[in-house]
């Protein structure tokens, strides 16, 4: 445990589910964890009683990516912990792969609906068909302009031209729009719809105020910072400044309110995490401006806010995560930016 999570408090402990099983952490409410093929090596999944006129069941919080190991743990979980029971609802809080990854076919397999925002449906149906702006080579050019010039790792990045269609096989077809302040019923509790941006187009939070339970997805994570990035459909983006603002919205929420988050372990603390959150962000805010006394691109940028060997797949959110602190800085009026003869952006002080 670092320093920072030594402030946070984990009520469960490092009692985690095994792929395939459920831990109840409150009446009606139950945490399932699933693999990923990624560094971050899991997602948590939340599973609430649910009802639909006389039929009893599950909503689904999170589907998992939609890879055979994930799908063998939803099969021991559909076996076993379900005890027979459907699922009512599945619920995304964005349309990241290992959020929506097997959406489709959960949806499919028990006749359930489909639940999101409108701008995670629109971005989930766009770039699992991957559309142009939405897929792999159309983020070429955009790394290209911002520094990446190394053709080794080029080529490695077009060959992910089908990375988010091979973890997201298929979304549903129709959804039901969840909106900020919108109030959903399930496990007994009321939940409030918090939507968040920065890190994806409108990201789902959900609050129970009964138990002060506060369903994160990735917005508020215990160990690692959420990624904010500036991508290539989305070019002039301002992605940090949203991300900061949107953290306001959970200020009204008790310290005491147990966090679920996407990653990582359940924990107490959601004020204290927000500060450490803020405190990263302005830090690494301060070393990029520091940096720009000579003009930079993204990719000069990048060793120093990730001082660690990075593949090919964490290279992409780096790039776009150095970028997303450099609009901040430039909309700020505290950067300038011009385009090189070379075709390279470069970012200085004003």
């Amino acid at each position: 445990m670092n320093l920072l999570e030594s402030q946070l408090s984990y009520p469960f402990g490092d009692d985690i589910p095994a792929p395939g099983t459920v831990h109840e952490l409150a009446p009606g409410l139950r945490w399932l964890r699933m693999p990923l093929p990624f560094a971050l090596d899991h997602i948590n999944l939340w599973l609430l009683d649910d009802r639909a006129g006389d039929r009893a069941g599950y909503a689904l919080v999170d589907c998992g990516a939609g890879t055979d190991a994930t799908r063998a743990a939803w099969e021991q979980v559909i076996a076993g912990p379900m005890d027979g029971r459907p699922l009512l609802r599945v619920f995304a809080t964005h349309c990241h792969p290992d959020h929506v990854g097997l959406s489709g076919w959960l949806c499919e397999r028990f006749a359930a609906p489909f639940w999101t925002s409108a701008a995670e449906f629109g971005f989930a149906r766009m770039m699992a068909a991957a559309l142009p702006g939405v897929d792999g080579p159309s983020a070429i050019p955009h790394f290209q302009r911002h520094g990446l010039l190394d053709a080794g790792l080029l080529a490695q990045m077009q060959g992910r031209r089908n990375y988010y269609p091979s973890l997201v096989p298929a979304v549903p077809p129709s959804y039901t729009r969840l909106q900020d302040g919108q109030r959903v019923k399930m496990a007994g509790r009321e939940w409030r719809v918090i939507t968040g941006f920065g890190h994806s187009p409108e990201h789902v939070s959900l609050y129970a105020e009964e138990g002060r339970i506060l369903i994160s997805g990735d917005m508020v994570l215990p160990r690692i910072s959420t990624n904010v990035s500036v991508f290539a459909v989305e070019p002039e983006g301002d992605p940090l400044t949203q991300y900061l603002a949107s953290l306001d919205k959970f200020a009204d929420l008790p310290e005491d309110t147990l966090v679920l988050p996407s990653h990582g372990k359940p924990f107490r603390g959601l004020h204290v995490r927000i500060r450490q959150l803020r405190e990263h962000h302005a830090a690494r805010l301060d070393e990029v401006r520091a940096a720009c006394t000579e003009p930079r691109s993204a990719v000069d940028i990048v060793p120093l806010m990730f001082r660690r060997q990075l593949d090919a797949h964490q290279l992409g959110f780096a790039i776009g995560e150095a970028l997303a602190h450099l609009h901040a800085l430039w909309y700020a009026g505290i950067l300038t930016r011009v385009t090189g003869a070379d075709g390279v952006i470069r970012f200085g002080l004003a």
